[in-house]
Formats: structure tokens, C-alpha cells, sequence
């Protein structure tokens, strides 16, 4: 098993910052691939950005340019940076962990809930 633990949520207005963290632990040995999805009131859950262990990295088109996914100095730890942050931006950011072409979905955060006033 695999626990995500998440922080960084909170309130802004349009165009400000906020930056989320998520550290995994347990069995990460089979962990290759962290990342952040959202998921906004009456609609599905969809990726936002994730990382893999070399380094490389997807972005959804609503977010590049303005989101930075990274890992952190300890192992299986990532940031999201979140930059010029749109209304639409609002949503339950949840933290995922997994091993990349396995064919699960891996584990999941609790949720940390991000709101952008405009």
C-alpha cells in the first residue's frame, strides 16, 4: 500500500498563486509516475500535470504555461506550482501515485480543496 498525504490547498483571488504538495509513503518502490488531477463540481476527474521518475512531464492544455509540476528533494514527494490561477481553476486537486503502464490507476490523496474568487 501506498499513502499520499496533500497540502496546499486554500483560497485566491484570479490571477494569484498557490502551490500543492503531496509526499508518498509505504511501497513507492513500484512508483514511477506522480501527479495531480481535479475534479470540479459535476464534472470528471481529469489529469492536471504529472512527472515521472526521469524527470519528464504532461501537462493539460488548460494549464501549460501557467502550472509547474516538480519533485521535491525526498524521494517520492512532488509540487504544484499554480501560477495566474483562472476561476475555472476550482476544483478538488487530488494527488496520484503510480507504477506507469501497470494498468491501475494507482493511489490517491484525500483531496485538497483549491478555490480561485474572481
Amino acid at each position: 500500500q501506498v499513502q499520499l498525504v496533500e497540502s496546499g490547498g486554500g483560497l485566491v483571488q484570479a490571477g494569484g498563486s498557490l502551490r500543492l504538495f503531496c509526499a508518498a509513503s509505504g511501497s513507492i518502490l513500484s512508483i514511477n509516475n506522480m501527479g495531480w488531477y481535479r475534479q470540479a463540481p459535476g464534472k470528471q476527474r481529469e489529469l492536471v500535470a504529472h512527472i515521472f521518475s526521469g524527470g519528464s512531464t504532461n501537462y493539460a492544455d488548460s494549464v501549460k504555461g501557467r502550472f509547474t509540476i516538480s519533485r521535491g528533494n525526498a524521494k517520492n514527494t512532488v509540487y504544484l506550482q499554480m501560477n495566474s490561477l483562472k476561476p475555472e481553476d476550482t476544483a478538488v486537486y487530488y494527488c496520484n501515485a503510480r507504477n506507469y503502464g501497470s494498468g491501475n490507476d494507482g493511489y490517491w490523496g484525500q483531496g485538497t480543496q483549491v478555490t480561485v474568487s474572481s
